[in-house]
């Protein structure tokens, strides 16, 4: 049966957004367990152990690591051509907690290739890569959470990238992905990051970090960053920061940089979503964003529905973003401002003008503090083509300048 939906364009959905089977163990291939390895849950860390289990597998035809019940601890692991993940309920595979277990090497980080801390989970250049199970990866990330808050206390200038600690699990340059089932917590930094990577699948997965009582801190749920066809189906997220953000770049020649690029064609559905900063954030680092559609979600306790940031030295462009069918709680229904944390122009004397255009959000019904948290700044971007359809509020604040956004179009809006 071909289904017939379409992207905000016109675009349509292929099938291969409506394929969210999770892979059986068994069809992973030959099976790798840790504790027939002597990796032990004895409270030592097994990195270079497990690394080897991982380069073995690769070279000897393929197969899947596979963590059994208990608590298993380790550094950086780089999976290879062939070899997937799989972490059966009540298995825990947990990070060190010391950031030499991490090394050094050329990255991708808040809209930069530079040198900088690996995540836990690495995967580059793969075609096919599986992580699933009933499992937990957890990223152990208390003790940075700590110190970045104390390192703030006296310079609160300070970066997030100043405060070494890895992302939990960083995908790059990688096709075909499912991300399935798992429950990913407790991230140092990022939960998880997607760079430069096309056909990626997050299905039924738990991603979580704590905002009380220590905040974890830019523990974004999924960073999608440069990419292309990626659907993110039944995952419940819970961070303390934004949950599904787009990234893509950031400075004022970002736009023409080959490292950078467009993320396209994203499929949010069937989520939910407690305490988190934003359901759908277009990022601090986004350059271009088109074709985003966020259905069926349930939202509670969160800041923002939709988060547009506006990057003063940043050329950017958001267009085509649909958002519909949600229904919760939230601060602000949608949020538009400029973003000026870190603000550089470098050696450019003005700002180029960024847009938003044809964002749609409808058939929904939230209650919030107020609706339209949106700030004009014709100097530094403009807004246009907007529609609010078929909506009922509880709001606290209803302003609703609607010279604010050009042609914006209204229709069943209700307050209550």
């Amino acid at each position: 049966m071909v289904r017939k939906e379409f992207f905000p364009d016109g675009t349509l959905i292929d099938e291969w957004f409506y394929e969210a089977e999770i892979p059986e163990l068994a069809a992973l291939g030959k099976q790798y367990i840790l504790t027939e390895h002597k990796i032990l849950d004895d409270g030592k860390i097994y990195t270079g152990e497990i690394q080897r289990m991982i380069d073995f597998a690769a070279d000897n035809g393929g197969g899947v690591i596979v963590v059994p019940k208990g608590i298993f601890l380790t550094g950086a692991l780089f999976f290879r051509q062939g070899v997937n993940l799989y972490i059966e309920e009540g298995g825990i595979l947990k990070g060190s907690d010391d950031i030499s277990d991490y090394p050094v090497c050329e990255t991708r980080i808040e809209g930069e290739l530079c040198k900088y801390y690996p995540a836990l989970i690495n995967a580059d250049g793969l075609d096919g890569f599986t992580m699933c199970g009933k499992g937990t990866i957890d990223g152990n990330g208390s003790r940075s959470w700590k110190a970045f808050w104390l390192r703030r206390s006296w310079n609160p200038q300070c970066t997030n990238k100043d405060e070494q600690r890895p992302r939990l699990v960083y995908i790059s340059n990688c096709r075909n992905v499912m991300i399935a089932g798992l429950h990913l917590q407790n991230s140092h930094f990022w939960t998880t990051h997607i760079y430069k990577s096309h056909h990626v699948k997050y299905i039924g997965c738990s991603i979580f970090s704590p905002h009380a009582p220590i905040p974890a801190p830019s523990t974004d749920a999924i960073d999608i960053d440069a990419c292309t066809d990626i659907l993110v189906k039944e995952c419940h997220m819970e961070v303390n920061d934004d949950s599904v953000v787009l990234k893509g770049g950031k400075g004022p020649s970002a736009d023409t940089a080959p490292e950078n690029g467009s993320n396209e064609r994203i499929l949010v559905e069937d989520c939910s979503y407690e305490w988190c900063h934003s359901c759908l954030t277009c990022g601090s680092e986004s350059v271009h964003n088109r074709n985003i559609l966020v259905r069926r979600i349930k939202v509670s306790d969160t800041l923002n529905l939709v988060w547009l940031k506006m990057r003063p030295d940043t050329l950017q462009h958001y267009e085509y973003i649909t958002v519909e069918e949600a229904e919760g709680n939230v601060q602000s229904f949608i949020n538009i401002h400029p973003w000026t944390q870190f603000f550089d122009l470098k050696e450019h004397k003005h700002i180029r003008p960024s847009y938003a255009e044809h964002v749609t959000i409808k058939n929904c019904s939230c209650m919030c503090d107020n609706f339209f948290d949106v700030e004009a700044d014709k100097d530094q971007y403009a807004l246009s083509d907007f529609s609010f359809e078929n909506l009922v509020i509880g709001a606290k604040k209803i302003e609703f300048p609607e010279d604010v956004i050009e042609n914006m179009f209204v229709k069943d809006v209700i307050f209550v």
